[in-house]
Formats: C-alpha cells, sequence, structure tokens
C-alpha cells in the first residue's frame, strides 16, 4: 500500500506541474491575416522591424509599397511576409492600442505607390529617400518616415508628432493647422537625416 501511495505521489510531483505550466500560459492574440502593401518605408536589422523605426547603422529600408502579407500573431508583433522575405514587425512602443490595429497600420490593402505618382516630384523625391519637407500631408510624412510611436503619440490629430533617429536623437515634426509640415526641430544629428535640405 505504501509502495502504491509513493508511486502516485511522483507521478503527481513530475505531471501536474507541467499540465500546470501549459494550462496558464495564455494563447498569442489573433487579428486579420491581411494581403496589401507596406504603408510607409520601415528600417529592419535583418528579419526585425521595430515601431521606433531607428536610422541606425546596420539597417536598411524596406520601401513603402512594398507587397506584404500578414502570416502569423505572436504578443508583441506579427510575422508578416514582404517580397517574398519573412519580417517580424514589432510593437515595441505603441501597446496601447491592439495588435491587430497596429497590424492593419503598416499593411494596407491600397498601394501608397499609387497616391505617390500623383505627388509632385519634390515629395515623392522625398519620401523614397526617408525624408520630410515642409508642405507635406500627414499622409506623406507617413509614407516617408512610418507613424509616429503611439505610446508618446496617442492622437495622429496632434500638430506635434514625436519621432526618433536613434536612442539619442529625438526630432518633432510640426503641422500647420492645415496639417502640413510647417517645420522639423530636432538636434542637428536628427536634421541631418530627415529634413529635405534646402537649397
Amino acid at each position: 500500500m505504501f509502495k502504491r501511495l509513493a508511486a502516485a505521489a511522483l507521478l503527481a510531483a513530475t505531471v501536474l506541474p507541467a499540465t500546470v505550466v501549459h494550462a496558464q500560459r495564455p494563447s498569442p492574440p489573433q487579428g486579420p491575416m491581411i494581403s496589401g502593401y507596406l504603408c510607409c518605408n520601415m528600417r529592419t536589422y535583418g528579419s526585425s522591424i521595430s515601431d521606433i523605426n531607428y536610422d541606425e547603422q546596420g539597417t536598411s529600408i524596406v520601401a513603402v509599397g512594398t507587397p506584404a502579407r500578414i502570416t502569423a500573431y505572436d504578443f508583441r508583433w506579427f510575422e508578416a511576409d514582404l517580397a517574398g522575405k519573412p519580417q517580424r514587425i514589432k510593437n515595441d512602443y505603441s501597446r496601447n492600442i491592439t495588435l491587430a490595429d497596429f497590424a492593419k497600420r503598416y499593411v494596407v490593402a491600397e498601394d501608397p505607390k499609387q497616391k505617390m505618382a500623383a505627388f509632385p516630384p519634390v515629395v515623392r523625391d522625398a519620401i523614397v529617400a526617408g525624408k520630410v519637407a515642409p508642405g507635406m500631408t500627414r499622409e506623406q510624412v507617413l509614407m516617408a518616415i512610418g507613424y509616429p510611436v503611439a505610446g508618446e503619440n496617442p492622437s495622429l490629430d496632434a500638430l506635434t508628432w514625436r519621432y526618433w533617429r536613434d536612442s539619442w536623437s529625438e526630432y518633432q515634426v510640426i503641422f500647420d493647422e492645415k496639417g502640413l509640415v510647417k517645420t522639423v526641430a530636432g538636434n542637428p544629428v536628427a536634421l541631418s537625416r530627415v529634413l529635405v535640405p534646402t537649397p
């Protein structure tokens, strides 16, 4: 009898903890498996893109309008196929919006390049270069440099959007009452990377 009780206790000690851990693990959030296009120029470290979109050494640009297809969701990111290359787009600083809404920001149904074709050449050139010029609309700024992180920019209707080019170089895109870029403010390093030079 004692041997049977000891064996049952040993079995419970080895099986139950694994069962409890498995039962407590939440399922990843789900969202729509959208196919479309990348909303904006995004910077990648190999196969990883962050919503902060730092312009640091070692990054490369995945261009606005790149064909995009969401393939999976996890807790803080979604997986996407961008023109045949797998990428993980991470919600590092926009956690005040749902992951599904976050994904809808970046994978859009309409190809932004079709809209870009109607923009003035100076605006098209700025977007391709990932830069901002006075007079650009909010939509054009988004195409050029991506979304400002939602954690620091809860409303896209605000007159100032805060961005970072790296951990030390914050800059602000400032709009007028019509929603056009009035100026870009920041330290010289950030401005040299993001502002279209004046002739």
